[in-house]
């Protein structure tokens, strides 16, 4: 009898001893386990390279964008038929400009669009019929359409002081720029950039000229 419970005990303590007992992994578990992890580490590393880059590429379209290539939308109708209001148009800064070239400027805190008639040292002069001519030839200005004196109070011959630039729009009998003191020649430093090409609408897609 006493050898019958000393068995059952004995077997009772072998079941707790395996009931305690933790069952170890295999070494396939352990490999699965391992590649597991090491494939999160590679997904976090991947997620963390791939958002800086796209940070980068966003702070340098900024950049772009802003100082370099700043894209204007047009407001108003003085350089009518060239660019119409509403047009979206992407410009280039820089400091070199020429007669028929296509600029906006800030003028009163608001950015303004006219085309390059002179620079530093020319003289222009504009007869009755809107004819411009510098110094002493006429201009050839495929561009307008409809040519005016306009509102011009300055007194002609008017010769372009150092560092100005004299603009005029393409609807010359509406526009008010350089023929007139309110606006005046263009400082070169209130130069935001040369207009290159539309981008909207669609249908007018191409270079500005």
């Amino acid at each position: 009898m006493k050898e019958t419970e000393k068995a059952g005990k004995a077997q009772e303590e072998k079941d707790k001893e395996e009931e305690k007992a933790v069952d170890l992994p295999t070494v396939a578990q352990v490999e699965a386990e391992l590649e597991k992890e090491l494939s999160k580490k590679e997904y976090s590393r991947v997620m963390r390279t791939t958002v800086f880059a796209l940070m980068v590429a966003a702070a340098a379209a900024v950049i772009i964008a802003v100082l370099i290539f700043p894209v204007l939308r047009m407001n108003g109708t003085s350089m009518t038929n060239t660019l119409m209001d509403g047009d979206v148009v992407v410009t280039m800064s820089t400091s070199d400009f020429s007669p028929g070239d296509i600029i906006a400027f800030y003028y009163n805190n608001t950015l303004l669009v006219k085309r390059v008639i002179a620079v530093t040292g020319d003289w222009v002069d504009i007869d009755k019929e809107g004819n411009v001519f510098v110094n002493g030839e006429e201009l050839d200005e495929p561009y307008v359409t409809d040519k005016a004196l306009g509102e011009c109070n300055i007194t002609l011959p008017y010769q372009v002081p150092e560092g100005r630039i004299f603009v005029m729009g393409d609807h010359r009998e509406t526009s008010i720029d350089s023929r007139n003191t309110a606006v005046g020649c263009v400082n070169k430093d209130l130069v935001v950039g040369k207009l290159l090409f539309r981008v909207w609408p669609l249908s007018g897609l191409g270079a500005v000229q």
